[in-house]
């Protein structure tokens, strides 16, 4: 149920005090919306009499918000904000149905994105929406219909469909060392870069090696795009994902730093909720999946 109409002002009002909280001033506010400083400062007025509380401290010709106006210009904020991305997503969808995921970048950009002209091949009606989101979340609280996990079944409260395995490779720029690849040995005493979201990742290639490397010191990253970016500028050597490091060694950017393919514990899926209402195009995305 939408609440009454008393409790919803226009909105020429709130995009004057969203104007006058961000930018200081109602000139500069009148400014940016194209209208005069009387217009503005009418709809401000409107503004508190329709909410009943004093949102301005009135100082001679000027005046500032009230803590009261600060917080509220910050929730109406984030308020037009959401009705701006509503009406864009509207605008864009057409008539067509959405199919909203959260993704993580690397593996969205170099592994998902690719097989997703198939499936929008097989399914022209649907439009996928992808957004970054890095750690897990609340489904009841942001509209996804599903997301790209990394790790363990640790996410609770949703089904998990496994997409891959992960496999990396220790990589570096082509010119980085006299001669390639490198023994373990030799990488041991090579910048290495690291992954905020792997921590212990160089310590287990090593182990795995039959090294122990228990206080490596490096560059860190939050996102393996960055992290390759750097690697391709010659910082350093980095493990990346097998579907990252393969397609950058194919473009010539990047090389092996040692020889073979590492496989390490954890796994990347597509999770969603498993109360509530499944759309259909994440049912039809989930029968697309399974042919894979």
């Amino acid at each position: 149920m939408i609440a009454p109409r008393r409790f919803l002002p226009s909105i020429n009002s709130l995009l004057a005090l969203e104007a006058v909280q961000r930018l200081g001033t109602a000139t500069a506010a009148a400014n940016e919306l194209s209208l005069t400083h009387s217009a503005v400062s009418r709809q401000l007025k409107v503004l508190e009499d329709q909410i009943g509380v004093s949102l301005f401290i009135r100082q001679g010709k000027g005046l500032r918000l009230s803590p009261a106006g600060e917080a509220y210009a910050r929730s109406v904020r984030d308020c037009l904000n959401d009705l701006a991305r509503a009406s864009l997503k509207v605008k864009t969808s057409g008539t067509r149905s959405n199919l909203n995921l959260a993704i993580l970048p690397a593996f969205g950009m170099y592994w998902l994105s690719p097989r997703l002209t198939a499936f929008m091949a097989a399914y022209p009606e649907i439009l996928v929406n992808q957004s970054t989101r890095i750690q897990p979340f609340d489904f009841e609280t942001e509209n996804f219909d599903a997301a790209i996990h990394f790790g363990t079944q640790d996410w609770r409260g949703v089904n998990y469909l496994p997409l891959l395995k992960e496999r990396v490779i220790a990589v570096c720029a082509p010119g980085f060392a006299d001669t390639l690849p490198l023994s373990p040995e030799r990488l041991l005493e090579q910048p290495l870069l690291h992954l905020e979201s792997r921590p212990g990742a160089w310590e287990d290639w090593f182990k795995a090696h039959g090294l122990e490397a228990d206080r490596l010191r490096g560059m860190l990253f939050d996102q393996f795009t960055n992290m390759a970016e750097a690697t391709a500028a010659g910082t350093g050597v980095s493990l990346l994902p097998e579907f990252l490091a393969t397609r950058e060694i194919q473009r010539g950017r990047l090389v092996p730093a040692s020889q073979g393919v590492f496989d390490v514990v954890g796994i990347y899926y597509l999770v969603w909720p498993k109360h509530g209402p499944q759309s259909t195009p994440l049912t039809l995305f989930l029968q697309w999946l399974a042919t894979l």
